[in-house]
């Protein structure tokens, strides 16, 4: 969470390579790379975008087409579209990651699991659920059948499972995936971790979607707390937590609440997400609604 150490750090290191090395040289990428995924973990997604765009020019111009570092570029542009709101255009670079690991790696290989995890996401964030579904299961099996299993990987295609089957409408299944993915998190992680806060979250909503509104703010407030301890004041992370709580105040009836939690979401939103992102949309939506009915 010391986002501001590792860009100072990494930012230090690119001045270097910048005055040692060729503009072409595949070094220079890594340290492009590493400034852009520090700015995707920020939430500071335009500037990721920039960063990361400049690691692929310079990729594609010193590495074979099949090369992992293509790959990795293509993934990490993908993911920080992805998190833009703009799904068609993250789908694309997943599955050209996708189509380099395919060429260039076993199939049972864990970077083939988290392409197809990656592509699942966005299938799910497209309203595409079962196309979803079938993406999280093949990424599970691949780490299923590993013969050292990452305990940690196992836990997000859970989570992801999870989310495919609330998006579907089956809450005890989402619930069961999104337990497993939770032991697992608590077992192999600090009480304070921010993927903690990814399942409470989770958990939250599905509770929420269930009509159990107290268990679903008692998750909602445990992963809110993490954030607010990790997040810097603006993250879309934040926002997400806000409008959470703010959902289940407003299922309650208890519009004042609702409003609060609506109006701290879209003020984040609108600091962080471009215009046009679908949740920024949605927390603007929710804060309407909610201005009408507590008049």
């Amino acid at each position: 969470g010391e986002y501001l150490k590792a860009l100072s750090y990494y930012e230090k290191a690119l001045e270097i390579c910048q005055k040692s090395l060729p503009p072409n040289h595949p070094n220079l990428s890594n340290c492009y790379n590493n400034i852009g995924e520090v700015y995707r973990s920020m939430g500071q997604y335009s500037k990721a975008l920039i960063f990361h765009e400049e690691a692929l020019a310079i990729r594609q111009k010193s590495l074979p087409s099949t090369h992992s570092d293509l790959a990795t570029s293509y993934n990490n542009i993908g993911l920080v579209y992805y998190k833009m709101g703009e799904y068609s255009k993250a789908l694309t670079f997943q599955e050209k990651t996708l189509d380099i690991r395919e060429k260039s790696l076993p199939s049972n290989h864990s970077s083939m699991a988290t392409s197809y995890n990656n592509i699942g996401l966005v299938h799910n964030k497209m309203g595409k659920y079962s196309t979803a579904l079938s993406f999280h299961e093949k990424a599970l099996d691949i780490h299923q059948k590993s013969p050292s299993p990452n305990h940690l990987s196992l836990a997000t295609s859970y989570n992801n499972i999870g989310e495919s089957y609330r998006n579907m409408g089956e809450y005890s299944t989402a619930l069961s995936f999104h337990e497993k993915a939770l032991g697992i998190r608590q077992n192999c992680l600090s009480s304070n971790h921010l993927t903690l806060a990814i399942s409470y979250n989770n958990i939250g909503l599905v509770y929420n979607d269930m009509g159990e509104y107290s268990k679903a703010l008692s998750f909602h407030e445990k992963a809110l707390e993490i954030r607010l301890k990790s997040l810097p004041t603006n993250h879309p992370d934040l926002a997400a937590s806000y409008n959470g709580i703010g959902m289940v105040y407003d299922m309650k009836g208890d519009y004042s609440k609702a409003l609060q939690f609506y109006q701290h979401a879209t003020e984040i939103g609108q600091l962080s997400l471009p215009e046009n992102h679908p949740d920024l949309q949605l927390y603007k939506n929710n804060l309407e609604f909610v201005l009408k009915k507590n008049k």
